[in-house]
């Protein structure tokens, strides 16, 4: 289970809760434009509370019972950063996808580097698993360098992997093993 971590100046990272649905919505709206490439494309129902409420209820459903977390970046009671960590798979496996953003605002001052790096301890120490991986766009260089930062390595190129922003799309793919 992920527990609640300050990341300074601050910056809070912690599961999201059906509480938080309106300002997920305000999130997603406000940062629209900021998101649009990178992102599947969204209808307008999607902006709403009424579909992050709904889209939430899913999410804690898995969360409970151990296969995804949803996590929101706070900056007081603003969410800044959605990071997800889904599809997680035990057994001999023991691993999951990591996926994230970061409101446009908030780019470029270290606060995904932080939070992936915060996640990735999180994975190894209180979720015991051995392996995230994540993928970018291939000119998602940011991202990349994030991933990087996180102790993540390249470790090939899957074509039309996601459709993003309406388009199959390449995408990296990067992974870290978790050293328990």
């Amino acid at each position: 289970m992920f527990t609640a971590s300050n990341l300074g100046d601050g910056i809070d990272l912690r599961p999201l809760t059906l509480d938080d649905a309106g300002a997920l919505a305000e999130a997603y709206s406000r940062n629209r434009t900021h998101l649009a490439p990178w992102e599947p494309a969204r209808q307008d129902g999607f902006f709403t509370e009424a579909a992050q409420s709904a889209d939430l209820v899913s999410r804690i459903a898995a969360s409970d019972a151990g296969n995804a977390y949803s996590l929101g970046l706070f900056d007081g009671t603003t969410i800044v950063g959605r990071f997800n960590v889904a599809g997680i798979v035990r057994g001999p496996f023991q691993s999951a996808a990591l996926g994230y953003w970061v409101d446009g605002r908030y780019t470029g001052k270290g606060l995904a580097s932080a939070t992936v790096q915060t996640i990735v301890r999180m994975a190894r120490d209180d979720l015991g698993l051995h392996r995230l991986e994540a993928s970018t766009l291939l000119h998602n260089v940011p991202s990349q360098r994030v991933l990087l930062k996180a102790g993540f390595e390249h470790i090939g190129m899957a074509p039309q992997y996601l459709q993003i922003a309406g388009v199959w799309q390449d995408h990296n793919l990067y992974q870290t093993i978790l050293h328990l």
